[in-house]
């Protein structure tokens, strides 16, 4: 499967499972490891183990199984590895608190205290 087909898959799944702030980057030049990194949130444990379960279902049943799964036991983060997309699914709290966003997206800038050197 290619990597474009697996990312509409992917975001179909999310969006059919009511994910919400869906978030996709495209890390291809700043990793080594991935192509996409894809945030959504969801809005309890069961919520979050019901999409990741669904992403990682659905990628296998197109012929693209996990490499692994990660924090599936107390679901407040979830990341599923495909390989070329690392799916995140996170709880609101977790999401707020590890802003993988600002640390991901090369579009976004640090603040002026935090560029200036120390």
């Amino acid at each position: 499967m290619k990597v474009l087909e697996l990312k509409k898959l992917v975001i179909k799944t999310l969006e059919d499972m009511k994910a919400r702030d869906i978030k996709i980057m495209d890390v291809a030049e700043i990793s080594g490891f991935t192509d996409y990194m894809v945030l959504c949130t969801g809005n309890s444990n069961r919520q979050v183990k019901a999409i990741a379960d669904s992403v990682a279902l659905n990628a296998k049943r197109q012929g693209h199984p996990a490499n692994g799964t990660e924090g599936h036991g107390a679901a407040e983060w979830v990341l599923i590895d495909l390989g070329d997309i690392i799916v995140h699914v996170m709880q609101q709290n977790a999401r707020d608190f590890y802003q993988l966003e600002k640390l991901w997206d090369p579009e976004l800038t640090l603040d002026s205290d935090d560029s200036q050197d120390h």
